[in-house]
């Protein structure tokens, strides 16, 4: 089974797909843009095929196409699991005349305002959007609709450059944002508690779902720099509030024509209790969240995937009736203060108090550089916490969130 892989090394997560790729008996070709790998990670593949920049999708179309017509053979499957490049494998895929999800069924999880029409188009509630390209349009798009609004790139990856507005000032602040996209979407902010819904899928077939909620909401998260956003699985997808999720992310891959992979979804619940969609990529979480998911379920969600993109098949999750095992948590923390980081005050005695229940500790040491909290979710690190209450995980999240500083000068 030979695995072309687009982009091994970037995001960071991305080696450890490569590993289970590995693990699972295929011989794994990766394509980047970077002469220098992390440790390891050439080792694990068979082939590395070095091109300019991964940013110019028809170079290393034209470039991958050409080396593999030069040894005379094509690769079983191709993947991708950066969003940015999830249409570019489902066109490799097509040339190559390979199984996989199609370039149309792809374009449904990338572009946000076809991914809205589709599952609209299935009866599924939406945020009213609307599509513009120009200045005029945008502003009468949030005249028609009315503020507040969110603001967001039509192609865009997460939440990067999404923001709500409520006010002119901060409308006109999001365009100039947003001024590198050439299309933007805006849409009715859905005020409610928000969610994910992730699933490992063979052949559209959820075989692994999970439900996480964000504490704060990523919106808010992003625009205040002294929160220590949260994001907390939880235990049973058939608990009363996030069933009618799961019920909503079942409809919204089978209106999209997921086939084999990972997904992760976000939605919201208003205050009448209803689920109501907010977007859906075909690719794993970012933000850590696939270990996350690991520590929830004692899985290992990187194996899994990759036995059921090469295979089709998947392990036994725990899962069941019960629920998973953990409810488990991950805080990320942002440093006060520029340059270095110098202490970590509280840490010590959240440790003495909480150690037991602390699974992950990754923050930046005492003397690295603090990183920009804007422009990467994981700020300055994190730790990651379980137990087998929900409510007791919560509450030890909120404790390391409010109690534990980290300080730069």
């Amino acid at each position: 089974m030979d695995v072309l892989f687009l982009s091994p090394a970037w995001p960071p997560e991305m080696p450890s797909f490569v590993v289970g790729l590995r693990a699972a008996g295929a011989r794994v070709h990766g394509v980047g843009d970077s002469p220098a790998l992390p440790g390891g990670l050439r080792d694990v593949m068979s082939s590395y095929q070095q091109v300019p920049s991964m940013g110019n999708v028809d170079d290393v179309r034209a470039q991958v196409l050409a080396a593999w017509a030069a040894a005379g053979r094509r690769p079983d499957r191709v993947e991708a699991l950066w969003e940015p490049l999830t249409v570019l494998a489902a066109e490799l895929r097509e040339a190559f005349g390979i199984p996989g999800m199609s370039p149309d069924a792809v374009v449904g999880f990338r572009d946000k305002a076809v991914m809205r029409e589709r599952v609209a188009a299935a009866g599924l509630r939406v945020p009213k959007t609307m599509r513009v390209s120009t200045r005029k349009a945008a502003w009468a798009a949030a005249e028609a609709l009315g503020f507040p609004v969110v603001v967001k790139p039509v192609a865009g990856a997460g939440s990067a450059d999404t923001a709500r507005c409520d006010t002119v000032i901060q409308f006109e602040a999001a365009l100039q944002a947003t001024i590198g996209h050439a299309e933007l979407l805006v849409e009715e902010f859905i005020d409610g508690p928000e969610y994910t819904y992730e699933t490992l899928c063979i052949a559209g077939r959820p075989v692994y779902e999970s439900v996480c909620r964000y504490e704060p909401n990523t919106l808010i998260a992003r625009q205040n720099q002294w929160i220590s956003p949260i994001i907390q699985s939880v235990r049973s997808n058939d608990a009363p509030d996030i069933r009618a999720g799961v019920e909503l992310g079942r409809s919204v891959l089978g209106a999209l024509g997921m086939g084999t992979g990972l997904t992760h979804m976000e939605w919201f619940r208003d205050r009448h209790g209803d689920a109501i969609f907010g977007e859906i990529a075909c690719r794993p979480p970012g933000a850590n969240m696939v270990d996350l998911m690991n520590y929830s379920d004692d899985a290992d969600l990187y194996r899994a995937w990759a036995d059921a993109v090469c295979w089709g098949k998947a392990p036994a999750f725990q899962g069941g009736a019960g629920g998973r095992p953990w409810s488990a948590a991950i805080i990320f923390k942002r440093a006060s203060g520029e340059g270095t980081i110098r202490d970590v005050p509280g840490m010590s005695a959240f440790m003495s108090r909480y150690g037991q229940h602390v699974v992950r500790e990754d923050l930046l040491p005492i003397g690295a550089q603090r990183r920009n909290w804007q422009e990467t979710f994981l700020s300055d690190g994190n730790v990651v916490v379980r137990h087998e209450d929900e409510a007791e995980c919560a509450r030890i999240a909120r404790a390391f969130a409010d109690s534990v500083r980290m300080v730069a000068s």
